[in-house]
């Protein structure tokens, strides 16, 4: 899973934001499918640029991400490229597409977790855990105490 960090959190609970206030959802529309709102919220591209360069190679996000080689020069690889040095992994986006990441899940009450991979609210459901855990996981590597050190040290050093 991917490492935490704020960026991240940040990405996933605006890509929820924007997939719930959104009535444009696809599953089947590689740009407005579960990794296709993430992938605009990351690469700043239009559903429909998404859409385009995926349409250059046959398959699903998972598929593509199976057939992913970052100097082959194929758009979509770009696109993956740019969500894996944000701090995803493949297996992230595959879990995304099919709401499948158990760790994620199991965040979730046990009546909750059977989720279609193809309902928007699941998907929101799903994308509103998974940054929640993160947040968990980042904020329990946090040490205040280290933090205070950091402040006296850099306060000491501006006198």
């Amino acid at each position: 899973m991917a490492k935490p960090s704020l960026p991240l959190i940040l990405a996933i609970r605006s890509a929820a934001v924007k997939l719930e206030s959104s009535n444009i959802y696809q599953w089947g529309h590689m740009g407005a499918c579960n990794c296709g709102f993430l992938a605009q919220e990351v690469t700043k591209l239009t559903k429909e640029e998404i859409h385009a360069r995926a349409m250059m190679r046959h398959g699903d996000w998972t598929e593509q991400l199976n057939d992913y080689c970052p100097i082959n020069g194929l758009p979509l690889d770009d696109v993956i490229s740019e969500l894996l040095a944000f701090g995803f992994d493949s297996e992230d986006l595959k879990h995304l597409e099919k709401l499948s990441d158990g760790k994620i899940l199991r965040t979730l009450p046990p009546e909750e977790r059977d989720l279609k991979q193809n309902l928007k609210k699941d998907v929101i459901q799903y994308l509103k855990a998974w940054a929640a855990l993160l947040e968990e996981e980042l904020i329990s590597k946090i040490s205040l105490a280290a933090l205070e050190e950091k402040l006296v040290l850099a306060d000491s050093s501006l006198t």
